[in-house]
C-alpha cells in the first residue's frame, strides 16, 4: 500500500486541531481518478452496515468519551453513526446532491454531542476516525479490484480528507454554538432560582433542584446582604417580595442577562477568609443582593460586618440569619430592612444589631407620628438652637445616659449638657428619667435621622 496512505491513517488518532479550510476547492485528479473513488465509494455504500459495525467498534475501544453514550444506548449511537456514513459516503459519489444533508446530519451531530457533555475534541476524533476508516476501505476496495488503480486514487486523496476537514469544521461550529446556548440558559436558569429563592415564590419542590445547580445545601444556615449606591430615595427598596415571577412561571427569554454568572461583579468585598466570599449576587433595579452561606459560630454575621469592605457611599443591610433554602425569602426581606436602616451616608448596618432603627424604618408612616408628636414642639424654636438640642440628646443617649462622656463628645461641660436636657423637658413635656419616654425620644430621634420626617 502506498505510504501516503498509511501516514494519512496514522496520523488521524492524534488530537491535533482542524485548519480552517474553505467550503469549496478544486480537484486535480483527472476524470479516471474519479471514476476509481466513486467505483469504491458504491461499493463502500453497499456494506455500510458492517462499516458502521466497525467504527461503533473503534469508538468504544478507541474513545472513552462515547462508551458512556454506547453502553447507554448502543442502537442510537449505530443509527447516528450509519446516517453520518451514508450521507459522507454518498458525497464522494454525488456531491451536489448530498452536500446540503451531509453538513445538515454533521450540524445535528455536533449540536447533540454539545448536549450530551461528550468533548468537543472526542466528537472530532469520533470524524476522523471515521475518515480514515473510509479511506482505508477505498483504498482496500481500489486494491482488492486492481491494485494498479491505487495510483490513481492517490490523486483524489487530498479532495477526500479535504472533506473530512469540511465536516470536522461544520460539527466544531454547531457545537460550540449548542454550548453558548446551553450556557446562555443554564445562567438563566440560575438567575431564575436565586430570584425565585429571594422573593420568597420558589416552590417546595424547586428546593432540591435549586440546592444542586447553585452548589447549596438546602437545609444549610443563610444570611442576606443587601447593598446600594447613594442616598436612600422615594423608591429606594420597598418591604415586601414581588421582584420575580416565580421560578414556574417565568421564561427563559425574558430574563435580561448580567454578565457571566449572577452579577457581574459584587459592589462589596467579602473577606476572602468567609465562606460568603463565594456569595451568589443577584441584581435588582434598587439594590444588589447576595445568598451568604452560614458555617460558622454565631458571632459570624457580626464578624462579617466588621470585615465588610463598603466604598464611600455604598450603604451594605445584612438580615438576621434563617434556616433553609426556603426561608431566604424571609431573608432578603430582613437584609431590604437593614439596607433601609443604614445613614444616607453610607455604611454597614447589621439588622441583629439594630433592631430599635429596623422598627423605625418597618413602619414609616407610624414613625414619622411618633417623631412629630415628641419632637415637635422643638420645631417652633430657631433652626440652629433646635439642632443643639437634638445634637445633645443624641450625644447624652449614645453616652449611656452619662452627661460627663456626652459633654466630652459635644466639647463642653457636663453641666451645659444638662441645662440643654431640662430645656428639652421644659419644652416637650417628657421625662428623660421616666423609662417610656426615654424609648420614644430614642426612637423618635432615629425617625428624623433616618427618615428625615
Amino acid at each position: 500500500m502506498p505510504q501516503v496512505v498509511r501516514s494519512r491513517n496514522g496520523a488521524l488518532h492524534g488530537p491535533s486541531p482542524v485548519p480552517p479550510l474553505p467550503h469549496r476547492f478544486r480537484s486535480l485528479a483527472d476524470r479516471e481518478s474519479v471514476e476509481v473513488l466513486h467505483r469504491a465509494a458504491r461499493v463502500l455504500v453497499a456494506s455500510l452496515p458492517a462499516l458502521t459495525d466497525r467504527l461503533v467498534e473503534a469508538l468504544y475501544a478507541q474513545e472513552p468519551a462515547y462508551r458512556a453514550a454506547i453502553d447507554s444506548d448502543r442502537a442510537e449511537v449505530w443509527q447516528e453513526v450509519h446516517h453520518s456514513l451514508r450521507h459522507n459516503v454518498g458525497s464522494l459519489i454525488q456531491p451536489r446532491e448530498f452536500r446540503e444533508s451531509a453538513h445538515r446530519t454533521s450540524r445535528w451531530i455536533g449540536e447533540i454531542r454539545a448536549e450530551q457533555g461528550v468533548p468537543l475534541d472526542a466528537v472530532l476524533h469520533a470524524f476522523r476516525m471515521g475518515g480514515a476508516m473510509v479511506w482505508q476501505d477505498l483504498v482496500d476496495e481500489t486494491a482488492r479490484r486492481d491494485p494498479d488503480d491505487i495510483r490513481l486514487l492517490v490523486h483524489v486523496a487530498a479532495d477526500v480528507w479535504n472533506f473530512v476537514d469540511e465536516h470536522c469544521g461544520v460539527v466544531a461550529d454547531a457545537y460550540r454554538q449548542a454550548e453558548r446556548r446551553l450556557s446562555w440558559r443554564r445562567e438563566n436558569r440560575q438567575r431564575l432560582m436565586v430570584a425565585a429563592l429571594l422573593d420568597g415564590t420558589a416552590r417546595i419542590a424547586d428546593l432540591a433542584e435549586a440546592a444542586e445547580m447553585l452548589g447549596l445545601p438546602e437545609q444549610g444556615r443563610y444570611a442576606v446582604l443587601a447593598v446600594a449606591v447613594g442616598p436612600r430615595g422615594p423608591g429606594a427598596v420597598a418591604a415586601g417580595g414581588g421582584h420575580g415571577a416565580g421560578l414556574a412561571a417565568a421564561s427563559d427569554a425574558g430574563v435580561a442577562r448580567h454578565g457571566p454568572g449572577l452579577a457581574a461583579r459584587p459592589p462589596v468585598v467579602l473577606p476572602a477568609a468567609h465562606p460568603g466570599a463565594a456569595a451568589l449576587w443577584h441584581p435588582d433595579p434598587d439594590a444588589e443582593f447576595a445568598i451568604l452561606p452560614l458555617t460558622g459560630p454565631p458571632g459570624e454575621l457580626s464578624e462579617l460586618a466588621a470585615a465588610l469592605d463598603v466604598p464611600a457611599g455604598t450603604r451594605a443591610g445584612i438580615g438576621s440569619a434563617v434556616e433553609g433554602l426556603a426561608a431566604l425569602g424571609d431573608a432578603r426581606r430582613l437584609a431590604e430592612t437593614a439596607l433601609r436602616a443604614c445613614p444616607a451616608s453610607g455604611g454597614t448596618v447589621l439588622l441583629d444589631e439594630h433592631l430599635p432603627d429596623a422598627l423605625v424604618v418597618s413602619s414609616p408612616s407610624l414613625a414619622g407620628a411618633l417623631a412629630d408628636r415628641v419632637l415637635g414642639p422643638l420645631d417652633r424654636l430657631d433652626p440652629a438652637d433646635r439642632d443643639v438640642i437634638v445634637e445633645t440628646l443624641t450625644a447624652w443617649l449614645d453616652a449611656d445616659g452619662s452627661a460627663q462622656r456626652a459633654g466630652a463628645r459635644l466639647y463642653c461641660h457636663r453641666n451645659t449638657v444638662l441645662n440643654r436636657l431640662r430645656r428639652f423637658e421644659q419644652l416637650t413635656g417628657r421625662c428623660l428619667t421616666r423609662p417610656r419616654d426615654a424609648v420614644e425620644v430614642s426612637l423618635a430621634l432615629a425617625a428624623r435621622r433616618l427618615l428625615g420626617t
